[in-house]
């Protein structure tokens, strides 16, 4: 009987860099000339693991999100982790939105993951879903190097990380 090899595929961010890059574009919102007397504020919630954002008006609002995107590539944070919700103006002018920080392989993303693997003819790989990430498995190496070629090459809508390649 041969002997299978198998790898993961998931997906996250590390939430101490995520709360650093928000520190970091918080400061330089203080310091920046184009927000000096301005109500601008990214607020970081680790536990829902979202930042909320809030400014004056919906310009302002575009550049504190270019600013806390600048600062979260920096920090080596996946930037296509990031699930912007659309920007809401409220009374007076005021501008919010909230940005959801993807943890795991949604479902559909899975689903449409797995499929492409089998359509792409593979020989004796087997993918299963396991929660929020996927378990390649096959008896080649040289397969699963193979699809995580693939895997990589593919718009997936988040960023991939492969470990525990056995």
């Amino acid at each position: 009987m041969a002997k299978t090899n198998s790898f993961d595929v998931s997906t996250g961010v590390d939430l101490q860099e995520v709360d650093n890059a928000v520190n970091q574009a918080a400061k330089e919102v203080a310091t920046r000339y184009d927000f000096k007397g301005t109500d601008c504020t990214l607020d970081f919630d680790r536990d829902s693991a979202s930042i909320k954002l809030e400014a004056d008006d919906e310009y302002r609002l575009g550049q504190l999100l270019q600013v806390l995107r600048e600062k979260l590539t920096r920090r080596g944070v996946p930037v296509k982790n990031l699930d912007e919700g659309t920007p809401e103006v409220g009374t007076l002018g005021r501008g919010r939105q909230t940005v959801s920080l993807k943890q795991g392989i949604d479902q559909e993303t899975a689903k449409k993951m797995v499929k492409a693997v089998k359509d792409e003819g593979f020989k004796k790989v087997q993918v299963a879903i396991q929660g929020e990430e996927l378990r390649v498995s096959s008896p080649s190496r040289d397969q699963l190097q193979d699809v995580m070629a693939f895997l990589k090459k593919g718009d997936w809508g988040v960023a991939l990380q492969f470990g525990n390649y056995r």
